[in-house]
């Protein structure tokens, strides 16, 4: 099933690396992410220049750039799972120019459970192992299982940035969903579930799209 083509959606806590992970080992695919595609190839000339060029400024890197970084990704993989990429209606468009997927998984998850995953995660300051002070707490309360490192709580993990950060997501990237939906490739998962339940579920729209 190396052949699958895929996208993951959701928003930021909604458990999109982590049933990633699972569908790169169990289907064999490539797992593909604008941020990994852009710093593997930062040196890629394009038409409308090299990522390095923005990404060394701090700037955005302009979409056009982004599209032929992750075409270049596509082409050289036998299939594969993207996450992060399309963020907005116009590269799903150049999506829809360069490839045919087999699915769209949507993890769905209500804002104020996010909000909850988010906030309470904590990060090793030395081996960047991460935790949950709910649903995945160390053994001994601020200190790192894997190396003993101590365990923090990142700004971007605060209440008031996870919230600007989910306010982001929905403006530019929720209405992809109605887009794939209307079209009737949307696959929606309660992403509200155990890890477990979430992966079944996950796993048995995989194998019926390629039935």
């Amino acid at each position: 099933m190396a052949d699958l083509r895929l996208i993951i959606l959701g928003a930021p806590g909604a458990g999109k690396g982590t049933q990633c992970e699972r569908l790169v080992d169990e289907f064999d695919l490539a797992h593909v992410t604008t941020g990994d595609a852009l710093r593997a190839n930062k040196d890629m000339e394009t038409e409308y220049g090299m990522p390095r060029s923005f990404m060394d400024e701090g700037e955005l890197v302009p979409d056009p750039v982004v599209n032929e970084i992750v075409e270049a990704e596509l082409t050289a993989a036998d299939g594969f799972v993207l996450d992060g990429y399309p963020r907005n209606h116009d590269q799903a468009e150049y999506l829809d120019s360069i490839t045919d997927l087999d699915g769209v998984l949507y993890l769905a998850v209500d804002e104020d459970v996010l909000v909850d995953r988010l906030t309470g995660r904590r990060v090793c300051s030395d081996c960047g192992a991460n935790y949950h002070v709910e649903f995945n707490p160390p053994a001994e309360t601020g200190t790192c299982e894997e190396c003993g490192g101590d365990l923090y709580h990142r700004e971007d993990d605060q209440e008031e940035t996870a919230r600007e950060r989910l306010r982001v997501y929905q403006e530019n990237t929720q209405p992809l969903i109605e887009f794939y939906r209307n079209r009737g490739e949307l696959i929606e998962i309660d992403g509200e579930q155990s890890i477990e339940a979430v992966w079944e579920d996950v796993k048995d729209a995989v194998r019926s799209t390629s039935s």
